[in-house]
């Protein structure tokens, strides 16, 4: 009988699934935050879709194939707690809520209302909605342990009304897990809608977007999901569906042509998905999803958060390394600041070392780096196959790097 937990979970198979895990085999892969390493069924799958393209071309592979690109929705919409006429597949989690974005009646003076950690994509977004149609931009403001205030957005709505929620879950450039579903508590008693950035949080934790309460969720594969680069998806709401929003460009996939000057939007959330697909990393987002299913998502995320809590703590002791990560829950990506060293510099040097890492320079999370008072962060990001000893060879590593100085 196979041994189980406190919660009655059986342990997660660090062996096997790092067996399962080919760059395992090269890398201490510690940017699962920015991609994550794919695990063979999810590598075979696009491998086995491009050579049927290659020998029966490349729409009759898609034609052969139907049955499992539904089983791939399916499987998503089964991750997110939402039925598959709400999933519409995405070529990335920019596209997926920028199509979200597009699809809102915005007018001169709506309030769209986000939090200071919001993605730099959606910051950018955000902006250029407030230059081309005046949409004010209305940032609530934090928590003292940081994390967007679910009581001020409240207030923000109250007072000023909302066309537009819009949130990112867990932010790019630190741990934060922001209070998604307390906002969704305010947006619902308000009738506004909700648009909830989830890129890097699917994957890492258990995500229902039921629960959150979101009108609007975007995602991607190719993080802590573990699927190929170049896949998302967007759920969207019976709600959404029902106001007969669409996005602003649709295309022959998400809409039908029917009469000279007249075109019908697909019925359910297709009408946000474009006509082509890159089919093999759709099926192979579809095995990563059942991958991370089988593994189960509450195991998952507590692995992965005990081991961001490990990094924490071993690169927090090394002298001259400040952990930057705030919120009252705290996720697998863990920020730190290096006294007398660019995070940017030492991104190739610890690659030279074997070891993925990622930085965060000053314009892709400004307003945060300005909080804290520092110009860029390294961003280190375990998922539930490393180990306490690649971190530890990190902290070994970074020590080195931190005597030898600059260059």
């Amino acid at each position: 009988m196979t041994p189980r937990d406190a919660s009655g979970r059986a342990p997660l198979d660090i062996a096997g699934l790092r067996a399962d895990t080919p760059g395992c085999r090269e890398r201490i892969h510690l940017n699962n935050a920015g991609a994550g390493l794919m695990p063979a069924p999810a590598l075979r799958a696009a491998r086995d879709h491009l050579e049927l393209e290659a020998r029966i071309g490349g729409y009759e592979a898609a034609d052969a194939r139907a049955d499992q690109v539904a089983a791939a929705c399916d499987a998503v919409a089964g991750l997110l707690g939402v039925a598959p006429a709400n999933i519409a597949f995405m070529e990335n989690a920019t596209a997926a809520f920028n199509q979200a974005l597009s699809s809102i009646p915005f007018q001169r003076g709506d309030v769209l209302v986000t939090s200071t950690n919001d993605y730099v994509s959606n910051q950018i977004a955000y902006l250029s909605l407030q230059a081309r149609l005046g949409v004010e931009v209305v940032r609530a403001p934090d928590l003292p342990e940081g994390g967007v205030d679910p009581a001020a957005v409240a207030r923000i709505i109250h007072r000023r009304g909302a066309r537009l929620v819009a949130l990112t879950h867990v932010p790019t450039s630190s741990g934060l897990v922001q209070a998604v579903e307390e906002v969704g508590q305010a947006c619902r008693e308000r009738g506004v809608l909700y648009l909830v950035d989830a890129c890097q949080s699917v994957g890492q934790m258990p995500v229902d977007a039921r629960a959150i309460g979101c009108d609007f969720l975007s995602a991607t594969a190719r993080k802590f999901l573990r699927g190929p680069r170049g896949s998302g998806f967007l759920y969207v709401s019976d709600r959404v569906l029902d106001m007969d929003l669409e996005p602003l460009l649709p295309d022959l996939r998400g809409a039908h042509w029917i009469d000279t000057d007249l075109y019908q939007p697909a019925p359910d959330a297709t009408r946000f998905e474009n006509w082509e697909f890159a089919y093999a990393l759709v099926l192979a987002t579809g095995e990563a999803v059942r991958y991370a299913t089988r593994l189960g998502l509450d195991s998952i995320r507590e692995r992965a958060w005990a081991l961001a809590d490990f990094a924490r703590d071993t690169l927090g002791a090394l002298d001259g390394v400040t952990v930057l990560d705030q919120g009252r829950v705290r996720s697998a990506i863990v920020s730190v600041h290096l006294a007398g060293r660019d995070p940017v510099e030492l991104v190739p040097a610890l690659r030279e070392r074997g070891i993925n890492t990622s930085a965060t320079p000053h314009d892709y999370a400004l307003i945060d780096l300005d909080a804290k008072g520092v110009e860029s962060t390294l961003r280190v990001s375990p998922h539930y196959y490393n180990t306490r000893a690649e971190i530890e060879t990190l902290a070994d590593a970074l020590q080195e790097l931190s005597r030898n100085g600059p260059g």
